[in-house]
């Protein structure tokens, strides 16, 4: 399953420091707009404590964790939706992505340029923001005259999906993203045109280290944004995320004890975007390896089974489960067996979060 979370903003917030503290990849970190131009690309790991807890007690050669796709998307600026600064082009990388995180300059360094001059979280997402619903009404404009010279092909089809392009323009032409209220019937009208604003979104505030304990006015005030459009939001310092990254191992634990955190933000940041693409993770154990993976939430047994392979779930009969707390109850499976606690699942089970599952299937 490969799904992409972007990360998106205005140039020299920090995007590309955070991109490369969280992934495999490594962008061009500089102080001037547009340093980024095509896409940088990398895996992020999703930490889950729960693969650690198994591993504890089923030692294994490899151990595999869960992994979205990030994607590095260059800043926007004003106009970007008419093309200024390479706007169209950056614009058509979001739409190739599942969920947006918004990158929000409230750090302040005097070496490191902002394009408006000065810090303002609001005025700058609202500058984002802007960008993108004006994109989303070109889209939908042009779907509608489109949509109406197909009508008479298909005059009760195209009725349908006027209405839910005429509910969106609505929506973007009163200022808000449409992610806000558009009703999920119209968004599945709607989901070939890959719009902008319907994207779930992160706000992450790029602050100055003493701002990892306390709150300021631009802190706050992006938070109660976050809350106000239900969205999700974090606050991260990207050069102490940095620093972490760089540290050994066993001194890692110590810095975040002298920082007063219990994890490093990007962690938090890692598991929010997992979450606002809808996943979820059942886990495999074995003494080749341990394994997370990663389905849509609401996945029956076959269609777990089918990401691991695809003949596992053409040909699937039945998935043994079990729970970690099983276990860590019991120790081996071949206990957990004789305990009864190994349930045999159909084909219309829903695989809940956390399940450990082995696969029966017959091609």
């Amino acid at each position: 399953m490969s799904l992409n979370v972007g990360l998106i903003g205005l140039p020299n917030v920090g995007k590309s420091t955070i991109f490369n503290a969280l992934s495999t990849g490594k962008a061009e970190s500089a102080n001037y707009p547009f340093c980024t131009i095509e896409p940088n690309q990398g895996i992020v790991e999703i930490p889950d404590k729960r693969l650690d807890e198994i591993t504890q007690i089923c030692p294994t050669q490899k151990i595999i964790p869960a992994i979205i796709k990030l994607v590095d998307i260059a800043g926007l600026v004003k106009g970007a939706s008419e093309g200024n600064g390479l706007g169209n082009q950056f614009l058509g990388h979001i739409k190739n992505v599942d969920a947006i995180v918004h990158v929000v300059r409230c750090f302040q360094d005097n070496d490191i340029v902002h394009v408006e001059n000065s810090i303002d979280p609001l005025r700058d997402i609202e500058i984002i923001e802007t960008e993108l619903m004006l994109k989303d009404l070109e889209t939908i404009n042009n779907s509608i005259e489109k949509t109406k010279k197909k009508s008479r092909i298909n005059p009760k089809e195209s009725k349908d999906k006027i209405e839910s392009l005429e509910k969106a323009k609505k929506i973007l032409e009163a200022g808000d993203p449409l992610r806000s209220s558009l009703e999920t019937k119209d968004i599945k009208k709607l989901y070939d045109l890959f719009l902008l604003t319907i994207k779930p979104v992160i706000f992450v505030a790029n602050i100055d280290e003493p701002l990892l304990i306390d709150d300021n006015n631009d802190t706050i005030a992006l938070k109660n944004y976050a809350k106000a459009n239900n969205c999700q939001h974090i606050k991260l310092c990207g050069k102490i995320e940095e620093e972490i990254l760089e540290l050994p191992n066993e001194e890692k634990q110590e810095f975040l004890q002298s920082m007063e955190i219990t994890e490093p933000s990007l962690n938090i940041l890692a598991r929010k975007a997992y979450e606002i693409l809808n996943l979820q993770t059942f886990f495999t154990v074995g003494k080749d390896e341990n394994r997370a993976w990663t389905i849509k939430k609401g996945s029956t047994a076959p269609q777990a089974a089918g990401v691991i392979h695809t003949d596992f779930e053409r040909g699937f009969i039945k998935a043994e489960v079990y729970t970690l707390e099983d276990l860590k109850t019991y120790k081996k499976e071949s206990e957990i067996r004789s305990a009864g606690k190994i349930r045999q699942e159909g084909k219309e089970y829903i695989v809940q979060d956390g399940d450990i599952m082995y696969f029966k299937f017959n091609v």
